[in-house]
């Protein structure tokens, strides 16, 4: 179980036509309940998301090319209720939401997003 943590990884969209995105899922309590952050590809984003009762809410939404068929570091750092995340060292979004405090972490696409990930680091805040 993680709570304060950073994340990072190198992830490369190669195809979808339906969704072309790669993303960290953190704090997960179980199937329906944990947080999200997500770069796309066709949404030009990475936001941060929040998965209550299996039912999706938006955190916060931040602007962002995200390329198709190149390798980028996707990174997120989690301290307290503070979610911060970044592409390629630039930071994208930055939110506080305080509903979950510690989980699991994983790795995460959807639809028919065919995406390659590499060189995943999680890193346990230490206090």
């Amino acid at each position: 179980m993680y709570g304060d943590l950073t994340v990072s990884l190198r992830f490369k969209p190669i195809s979808g036509k339906v969704d072309q995105a790669a993303g960290i899922i953190f704090r997960i309590q179980d199937r329906n309940d944990y947080y999200i952050i997500r770069a796309n590809v066709l949404e030009s984003n990475v936001n941060l998301y929040k998965y209550a009762g299996a039912r999706r809410s938006g955190i916060k939404d931040g602007g962002a090319t995200v390329a198709v068929g190149q390798w980028q570091e996707l990174r997120l750092e989690v301290s307290g209720d503070r979610l911060r995340g970044f592409l390629n060292g630039q930071l994208i979004v930055e939110a506080t939401d305080s509903t979950y405090k510690a989980g699991r972490v994983g790795l995460w696409t959807k639809a028919d997003s065919v995406t390659c990930f590499d060189d995943v680091v999680v890193t346990p805040a230490t206090r």
